[in-house]
């Protein structure tokens, strides 16, 4: 066996050191990085799937989404005599509203812009909460038309799957985040919506 020269030995030993130095900087920002996501909250839950097939009497034709307040439920017409019924939150006293609507349009991540009159009742709410999964929209929406005209009510998603089924909302309807992408994926835009 041979020795390396001190030459050979020197830079062996610089080589070592820069890798070293390299792995250490390495694991510095890991570190570093690992605490700014342990600053951030815990990304939320999707929330369970509340959604079942039913039997379900109505004149309306597949692919229609009905509302039913007093039951806080929307059913999605799948055929003669059947719906997937999905359960929801709709609006708290003084906000609900009944009639026919039409999907608009259809978002993943919505951006929210609380309505002008929602920020008057509570000035502490910001002007924009941008796209993402700390959205309160969650991570979809489904914006509802009158006569071509934004109704500024939306079928979404939450961030808080325990929100769900109650009275609580600005006159939207809250699903789970699970139940939300489910409903996105079977409704196209234009879908009719009976809010009774």
């Amino acid at each position: 066996m041979t020795l390396p020269g001190r030459d050979g030995l020197v830079a062996r030993l610089a080589g070592t050191c820069v890798l070293g130095l390299v792995l250490a900087m390495s694991a510095q920002g890991f570190a570093e990085a690992r605490s700014g996501l342990s600053d951030r909250p815990p990304l939320p839950a999707m929330g369970p799937s509340l959604r079942k097939a039913v039997a379900f009497a109505t004149t309306e034709q597949p692919g229609t989404i009905i509302i039913r307040k007093s039951e806080k439920a929307l059913y999605l017409v799948t055929r003669q005599g059947q719906a997937l019924r999905y359960q929801i939150s709709v609006g708290r006293d003084g906000f609900g509203w009944t009639g026919v609507v039409k999907v608009g349009a259809k978002t993943e991540w919505p951006q929210w812009r609380p309505p002008r009159e929602m920020r008057a009742r509570q000035p502490e709410l910001p002007e924009l909460v941008p796209s993402g999964p700390y959205n309160p929209l969650g991570a979809r929406a489904l914006y509802l038309l009158r006569d071509g005209r934004d109704t500024l009510y939306r079928i979404h998603g939450t961030n808080d799957p325990s929100g769900v089924g109650f009275d609580g909302t600005s006159g939207c309807f809250r699903l789970t985040n699970t139940d939300v992408i489910d409903l996105f994926k079977r409704v196209p835009v234009g879908t009719k919506v009976v809010v009774q």
